[in-house]
């Protein structure tokens, strides 16, 4: 959805690669607090589960830069959004109380590792937060919108012996993996989101870092929005279909797609022909910004504190 090889479809970089147009996209489109020496901040995809996953765990990027080199080398801190979740679907996130590096080190040479993990059940609109150092894995029947740091670097621990095309058994990352998983008090999980209702549209705020910030709007009628000088927004349509307005021109958006909104667009407008669901998400110039959003629309500290991660 935002990897390097995606293709702008309009505009002035219609038809151009994002991993080219990056270092070179103006502050009028990245943003004034945009780092475009960096690879593209954000990578949004959207993932079908319908066998398990890896048990896995991503490096910060303290760890990341020292031990994978590499320009633009990150850690990858990500968030889970469920699209669709059939019965009992569920991910596996965090280690249970009381597991040590060496209780998980010896559940891997015993093929029991999942059992260490927490069973998380999941449903439609639930949405899950992973910090660089998590252990988890993916279960099967889960269709999961995944919006996270720029980075592929991943530490799988256990593969269930599976083989791959050639018969070979997949690469472990052991070693790497029990020097960045997190042992005692886990931090992620499911997410306890605000939702607030303003006009036509009901806003859903998931969780903000210092690598992003996550909302869900849902809309069945016109509804206005105002873009930040400092950063773009990503806006990714789960369902419906209508057109973006903005000036003199427009443009129609359909599910799966990502729209890249310059952060110099200033005011907007979003015109549905079917009721739409999308998910908003950027790159906070500071946490505040989240917060402060929350808080004058009337939340509490104590209900918008629980999704802010600094």
């Amino acid at each position: 959805m935002t990897g390097n090889e995606c293709r702008f479809a309009s505009a002035p970089f219609a038809g151009q690669k994002l991993g080219d147009v990056w270092p070179k996209m103006p502050p009028l489109w990245a943003g004034t607090q945009s780092d475009i020496t960096r690879d593209f901040p954000l990578l949004v995809k959207f993932i079908f589960a319908e066998q398990k996953l890896s048990v896995q765990v991503h490096p910060d990027d303290d760890f990341a830069k020292r031990h994978e080199p590499g320009p633009g080398s990150s850690g990858k801190t990500e968030m889970w959004y469920a699209l669709r979740a059939r019965e009992g679907a569920e991910v596996l996130l965090g280690l249970k109380p009381g597991v040590t590096a060496e209780k998980f080190k010896r559940a891997i040479v015993d093929g029991t590792a999942e059992d260490l993990l927490e069973h998380v059940p999941m449903r439609p609109g639930d949405a899950i937060f992973v910090p660089a150092g998590t252990a988890h894995t993916i279960g099967p029947g889960l269709v999961l919108c995944e919006i996270q740091q720029h980075s592929d670097i991943t530490y799988r621990v256990y593969d269930y012996n599976r083989r791959d095309a050639q018969g070979k058994l997949r690469d472990l990352h052991i070693e790497k993996a029990l020097q960045v998983i997190q042992f005692g008090e886990q931090s992620g999980g499911k997410l306890d989101p605000v939702r607030i209702s303003r006009g036509a549209v009901t806003e859903t705020y998931f969780v903000a870092c210092r690598y992003f910030a996550t909302e869900k709007w849902e809309f069945a009628e016109r509804t206005a929005s105002t873009t930040s000088p400092e950063h773009f927004d990503l806006l990714i349509f789960l369902e419906g279909h209508g057109s973006i307005h903005w000036g003199s021109e427009s443009v129609d958006y359909a599910p799966a797609q990502t729209w890249l909104v310059p952060a110099a667009l200033g005011a907007y407008q979003l015109n549905p022909a079917a009721r739409t669901t999308l998910l908003r998400t950027y790159v906070p110039t500071h946490i505040g910004e989240f917060a402060r959003k929350l808080a004058d629309q009337g939340v509490s500290e104590s209900a918008w504190s629980r999704l802010v991660y600094p």
